[in-house]
């Protein structure tokens, strides 16, 4: 048996039915995923709890009102976590996604 985890990403040009992927060894599986909005981190949420994600880790553009819905959504079965940086690498961050264009669409 794998532990399982899971990794929402919100990414303003995502496709959730096209961007995803999955790697894996013997005994443990990330599966990714690539979200445009709040609706589609839940679906995304629940259908990786569904297929026995463990622990699903959110990328820091969630707020907290968006990690209760998520956890709400996915239950006791799978443990919710966020990935949140110290102020200057938060910095670094935002000033990387701004030159990339994510704040523009």
């Amino acid at each position: 048996m794998k532990f399982k985890s899971g990794l929402i990403v919100h990414v303003p040009d995502a496709n959730p039915n096209q961007d995803k992927t999955e790697l894996k060894t013997e005994t443990y599986s990330l599966e990714v995923r690539m979200v445009q909005n709040q609706k589609q981190a839940v679906d995304a949420a629940r259908e990786m709890a569904d297929q026995g994600v463990d622990s699903l880790m959110l990328c820091p553009g969630f707020t907290n009102e968006d990690v209760a819905k998520i956890s709400q959504a996915v239950g006791k079965k799978t443990g919710v976590t966020v990935a949140r940086g110290d102020g200057p690498s938060s910095k670094i961050a935002q000033e990387a996604m701004a030159k990339a264009g994510w704040f523009n669409k």
